[in-house]
């Protein structure tokens, strides 16, 4: 009887690697990216920053300061932005012609007309010279640009020197 041996025994058997996974070039690059988006962002977020309130819900709170005058009529002023242009309100009416109708409708090309809208501003501002606050809200569909350059043409005068008009802008949903 003949003795074979097997190729798998005249094999030296290597030792298996059981090295650990190095992942300090992975940690290194994970903590430069961390570094670079912050600081990209607090760069960045000075540009953009926008100052609105967002609406409040509740009662009044205790930090609400009386009304100076109570024999002025108070004002709460609103601005809506529709497909079919602004719509501005007070406390109990509609700022316009006709129900249904924009105060400061569409121009004749189908865009805003925010000048328009600013003069508007400029003649409540002059009835009402100690009112700072506006709220301001928009349809759904409604193109942010034009939330945005409502809000400025709603918080001063466009002509210089500039003149505020309702820096406290808050917005609301429809």
């Amino acid at each position: 009887m003949a003795f074979y041996y097997s190729r798998r025994k005249l094999k030296p058997r290597e030792e298996e690697e059981s090295g650990e996974l190095n992942i300090i070039p992975y940690l290194d690059i994970l903590m430069n990216l961390i570094l670079f988006m912050l600081l990209s962002i607090n760069g960045l977020a000075a540009f953009g920053i926008v100052n609105v309130s967002a609406p409040s819900y509740g009662g009044p709170s205790t930090s609400v300061a009386p009304q100076e005058n109570p024999e002025q009529p108070r004002l709460v002023l609103s601005v809506l932005i529709s497909k079919q242009g602004h719509f501005i309100n007070s406390e109990n009416a509609i700022l316009g012609q006709q129900e249904g109708v924009p105060t400061v409708p569409l121009g004749a090309d189908g865009v805003y007309d925010y000048a328009s809208l600013n003069a508007q501003m400029v003649k409540i501002k002059s009835a009402f010279p100690t009112e700072t606050k506006v709220i301001i809200g928009a349809d759904p569909e409604i193109p942010y640009d034009a939330l945005i350059q409502t809000m400025d043409a709603v918080r001063e005068t466009r002509e210089r020197p500039h003149r505020e008009l309702f820096p406290d802008v808050t917005l609301g949903a429809l």
